[in-house]
């Protein structure tokens, strides 16, 4: 094992995405990767491993990237290779770290992740906790690593399905906003393609206004409505519509599915 060596198992678009990204930001000397599809590994500028078993074996930090129904399976094959000083990376949707203990040792450390997919462009968002043992050192090992496919922060632990709403699962929303608007555009004669450019751009904007501002949102969605304006119309709309109620519906529905999926605990 080595510690200048980042393990994935798993390389559909989230595990691929880390290992581009880890790879080409010279963080580690280099990248093992392993998936039952030899040709999603080949397609990756990293070393491929034979097995699971192996990336744990040369490993320090191994990303767990599988479906949640397939992490059982891989533990129970990997549980052999995994030492003490193994941190597991995990980005099992509704996965605690004690399920994840339960099924290797007690003495796994273990690190939980919920990313997002615009990591696949480098702009990704990423919540992560440690559970018991991992060192500081490690932790900020894990975040540098992160934070090569955009920005991370650290939340605690016993939040990890709260999250989910908040940064994994709230891209759907987004683009079914940016769907709704672009239908209603073209609706009213407006080309899609104009549309999806300019409410698209909106979205970038407004997230740097979020991030750099300096004010809040309610400061930032008073900034933007004049008194008996357009803006105001339209937020009146939405509140008669329940729109407020209907993220909070959509963001609990989420925390929900992430707690049945880690019912079998």
């Amino acid at each position: 094992m080595t510690e200048n060596t980042f393990g994935i198992i798993g390389a559909g678009n989230m595990g691929g995405a880390f290992a581009k990204a880890v790879a080409e930001g010279g963080k580690v000397k280099s990248v093992l990767v392993y998936d039952n599809d030899a040709e999603k590994t080949a397609a990756l500028p990293c070393e491929q491993a034979d097995s699971a078993a192996d990336v744990v074996r040369h490993a320090k930090y191994v990303l767990l990237s599988v479906k949640p129904q397939q992490l059982d399976e891989l533990l129970t094959d990997i549980k052999d290779s995994i030492t003490t000083q193994t941190v597991l990376i995990s980005i099992c949707a509704g996965v605690s770290d004690t399920r994840i203990k339960n099924l290797t040792s007690p003495e796994t450390k273990v690190v939980l992740v919920m990313p997002n997919t615009p990591a696949t462009l480098g702009a990704g968002a990423s919540a992560y906790a440690a559970g018991t043992g991992v060192t500081k050192e490690e932790l900020l090992f894990v975040k540098t690593l992160l934070d090569s496919c955009g920005v991370s922060e650290e939340i605690p632990i016993d939040k990890m399905k709260e999250i989910i709403a908040v940064n994994g699962s709230s891209p759907a929303f987004l683009y079914l906003f940016a769907k709704t608007v672009v239908d209603y555009a073209d609706s009213v004669g407006i080309d899609r393609e104009v549309a999806l450019k300019l409410f698209a751009q909106t979205l970038v904007g407004s997230a740097k206004m979020l991030t750099d501002s300096g004010k809040s949102p309610e400061e930032l969605i008073t900034q933007v409505s004049s008194p008996g304006g357009t803006t105001l119309a339209g937020l009146s709309a939405l509140r008669q519509h329940s729109f407020e109620e209907t993220i909070t519906a959509a963001c609990a529905a989420c925390t929900s599915r992430a707690y049945a999926l880690g019912q079998s605990e």
